[in-house]
This record gives C-alpha cells, structure tokens and sequence, in this order.
C-alpha cells in the first residue's frame, strides 16, 4: 500500500470548476430518492472525479458485505452485463481490500494490487481477472461513512487512467477528492436506505391484505418503470439530467402503484372466483384510495405517485379505469370518462406495461408463470390497444435491462 501523505498547507489544488463540481454533486445526490439509482450514480460519479475505467460499491448489511453495482468500461460498455456480480457477498474481515475498509474505516490507495506486500493482511483477489482477462492495477478503494460515524459501505474504483488511456497510479489529490465525496455518499445512503424501509413498511401494509402485492413484486415494477422511462425518455431526446430525476422520482412512485389496495376489503382482495360486477367496481375503488394518500401533495414525487396510483389502470384505448375523478376528498361514486392516450399521465402508462408484464411473467396462487415468448407476443400485440406504443417500444428497448431486474428481484 502506498502510504497517504497529506498535502502541505496551499498544496492541495482545487480549482473553482472542480469545488462548483463537487458542491453540485452534492448537492445531486441529497435530492436522489431512490437506493438503487444512488448506488449507481455514486459510483459512476466517484469514477469521473478520479477518471477511473471501472469500480464496485458495496453496502454492508448483517456484518456482510453486499455486491450493489459493479461498473467496467472496458468490458462492460454501459455496465449492464456487470450486472451479473451484482447480490454476491463476502465477509467483513481483513483478508480482502473490501474487508479491510469496511472493518478498519481506513483508505487503501494501491499502485498494483499484484504487487501487495505479503506482510499486508488483505490481499487481492485474481479470480475476476482470471475469468475475465483484465487486468486491475491500480486501486482507491474508501469507507462511506456518515456524519454520525456510521460505516454504510465500501466504495472501490479501479485503473485511473491517463490521457491516454493508460492505466496509472491515483493521484493524492484524488484520492482526496473522492473520499471528500464519499461522506456526503454515505449520508445521501443513509437517507434513502430510510426511504425504501418505509416505502417497504408501506406495501407491508398491503400484503397484509392482498398477498399478491408483495416488496419483490413492487420492487420489480418500480425498476422496470425507472428502466422503461430512460429507453422513451432517451429516444424523446430528454435531457439527461431531467432524465436522471425523472427515473428516480418514477422508481420510487412507482413501487406504491397497488398502495390502495388496504382499502378494499378481504371478502374481495382474496376471493377465488370471478368477482361479481359490483365487487369488480368497489376493486376499481383502490386506484383512488391509493391516490388519496397523496392527495395534498408537497413534492414531485408525491404527485408522481398520486398519478401513477390512479391512473395506472387507464388504457391507452380509452378502455381503462377508474377515469376522471372530480373531487379526490368526497365518497367514491364509481369510474368516471375514461383518461385516453396522452390524457394518462407517462409515468401511469409506463407502470401500467411493467405491472402487466410482471403480473404475466410471475407465478401465482391462480395460474403458473407465462412462458417469456407468450408475455412478449401479448405486449407487442396490445400496442396502441392498452399500451402506448411509444412506451412498449421503450420496452423492448431496455428488454436486456429488465431481464436483469426480474434476476436481481427474483422470488
């Protein structure tokens, strides 16, 4: 391990662009909502402070530490196939460099890892090297700590690189850079750790209830939605940084579609039979009770879920329920006109397709799992029916994504 020196006084160059930078990445981070899109945000930015080529966050849970994302620009351009790493854990000792960080708190900054003194506790694992044929050398890897002194994770970036692209050692300033950013990570992680328990406690709520409505399930849906949003929002030509709000706000909205399900009573929610006409009208009632819990809405994401949680059922035919509701605060009345088209709000049509094809793909106590090509025949078949066409294309264009969700998220 190379040893950190700390830079004398008036050393430490940080340019107004750099500090406006690392201020407003800050700043990005404490308006995130969602865990999973943080992680990935984290590192991906950790990684442009240091210009490194690859990198993995990890989150310790249960004395464990858990692989959360893993990105390579090398092997992996758009790090979706780095994915596969993703959920592997290893234990919180000082046998690897991960280990050691999480264990101690403290930094390790290695020129080459194939080069660690033997008289180091933590050596560096080659397995991934060897299976892959890359070649990791350089390492920065940092305990995110919070403000409180409460160790949330590891964060390891791999191979700075120089303007060339080869492979270099860290830079002190980087390192410190980094480690700068790593506090206000480990806040920012904390935060949303908090956010997805109660959105958790939430659907808790409603399984209790409904046993369809469970966290896998909505956390299933949620990801598919954020995935679907970038595919439309990418060929829309969004800008991306209305793109990275926008798929936090609709990953976390969307995980509270069926919420108001708590309101519908047993006899209906568990019934094995066909539900009668006017039990079928008190279930449509849920869209609006789930809506109702937002209804003073204070935030963006408030009136996101308001929307995806009443409209989530419309059709892009005009065939959907419950329609246009007048007054969110008086007794329900029964659907109103159907919404139709553009008159459903995005985020209602893109959870609408990622709730329907979750439902289709999944097994449950009535019927067992479609087989994948059935569920995809039905989608593209109900383009411009019930779906927006614009939104199932998005589909089948993040199709590798969601594949990777449904694994990530699997019963």
């Amino acid at each position: 391990m190379r040893p950190i020196k700390e830079p004398a006084p008036g050393s430490l160059e940080v340019s107004p662009e750099l500090l406006a930078k690392l201020t407003a990445l800050s700043g990005d981070l404490s308006s995130t909502h969602d865990s999973d899109l943080l992680l990935n945000r984290i590192l991906s930015e950790a990684r442009e402070l240091a210009q490194a080529e690859a990198g993995s966050i990890f989150l310790l849970q249960d004395d464990r530490l858990r692989f959360c994302y893993v990105q390579n620009d090398l092997l992996y351009p758009g790090s979706a196939p780095a994915q596969q790493y993703v959920g592997a854990e290893m234990p919180v000792d000082r046998s690897s460099l991960a280990g050691y960080v999480a264990d101690t708190g403290e930094t390790l900054v290695i020129d080459d890892v194939y080069e660690i003194s033997p008289e180091r506790p933590y050596d560096f694992n080659r397995s991934f090297d060897t299976a892959s044929g890359y070649r990791t050398k350089s390492v920065l890897v940092v305990p995110l700590i919070t403000s409180q002194g409460k160790n949330v994770g590891v964060l390891e970036i791999i191979n700075a690189l120089d303007d060339g692209k080869g492979v270099r050692p860290f830079t002190n300033q980087e390192h410190l850079w980094v480690e700068f950013y790593s506090h206000h990570a480990a806040m920012a992680v904390e935060r949303t750790q908090l956010t997805r328990e109660l959105i958790l406690r939430m659907i808790s709520i409603a399984e209790l209830r409904d046993p369809l409505e469970t966290g896998i399930h909505a956390n299933r849906v949620g990801a598919f939605a954020a995935e679907i949003y970038e595919g439309w929002a990418k060929a829309n030509g969004i800008d991306v940084a209305d793109i990275k709000k926008r798929k936090d706000l609709i990953r976390v909205a969307a995980m509270l579609h069926d919420v108001g399900k708590v309101a519908i009573s047993d006899a209906i929610l568990k019934k094995s039979g066909h539900l009668t006409p006017e039990e079928f009208r008190t279930m449509q009632y849920h869209t609006v009770a789930g809506a109702k819990l937002f209804h003073d809405a204070r935030s963006d994401l408030d009136v996101m879920a308001r929307d995806i949680a009443l409209h989530h059922h419309e059709r892009w035919d005009g065939k959907g329920y419950p329609g246009q509701v007048d007054d969110m605060t008086g007794p329900w009345l029964g659907p109103g006109v159907p919404g139709k088209r553009e008159e459903i709000p995005l985020a209602a049509r893109i959870t609408c397709l990622a709730d329907v094809y979750d439902a289709l793909v999944s097994p449950r106590v009535y019927k067992e799992p479609w087989p994948e090509k059935k569920a995809l025949e039905l989608i593209e078949s109900e383009r411009g029916n019930q779906f927006d066409p614009e939104v199932v294309d998005a589909f089948f264009s993040v199709y590798e994504l969601i594949q990777l969700v449904r694994n990530r998220f699997n019963e």
